[in-house]
C-alpha cells in the first residue's frame, strides 16, 4: 500500500505561482511513476503531468507546458508541481497518484494509488 497526501493548495491571483507537495509512505516511493490529475467542478478529472521512477523523464499537458513543471525528490518521498503564471481555468483539485509503469500516463485508471487531493483557486 502507498498513502499519499497533498499540500500546497491555495487561493492565488491570476499570474501567481504556488507549489504542491505530495508525500508518499509505505512501499518504496522511486518505485512508483508519479501523476498529478485535477477536477473542476462540473467537469472530468484531467491528466496534468507524470514523471518517471528516476525523474529524469516527465510529462505534461498542453495546456500546461511551460507554466507548470512535475520534480520529485525520492530522498523525501515527495513529487511537487510548481504552477507558475497560474489563470482562473488552472481552478481546480489537484491530486497525486501513483503508478508502476511509465505508460499510458494520462489514463486515470492506470494509477494504483490516489491521495485525497488539495484545492487550488485562481482568483481573476
Amino acid at each position: 500500500q502507498v498513502q499519499l497526501v497533498e499540500s500546497g493548495g491555495g487561493l492565488v491571483q491570476a499570474g501567481g505561482s504556488l507549489r504542491l507537495s505530495c508525500v508518499a509512505s509505505g512501499r518504496t516511493f522511486s518505485s512508483y511513476v508519479m501523476g498529478w490529475f485535477r477536477q473542476a467542478p462540473g467537469k472530468e478529472r484531467e491528466f496534468v503531468a507524470a514523471i518517471a521512477w528516476s525523474g529524469r523523464s516527465t510529462f505534461h499537458v498542453d495546456s500546461v507546458k511551460s507554466r507548470f513543471t512535475i520534480s520529485r525528490d525520492n530522498a523525501k518521498n515527495t513529487v511537487y508541481l510548481q504552477m507558475n503564471s497560474l489563470k482562473p481555468e488552472d481552478t481546480a483539485v489537484y491530486t497525486c497518484a501513483a503508478k508502476t509503469e511509465y505508460i499510458q500516463l494520462r489514463d486515470s485508471l492506470e494509477y494504483d494509488y490516489w491521495g485525497r487531493g488539495t484545492q487550488v483557486t485562481v482568483s481573476s
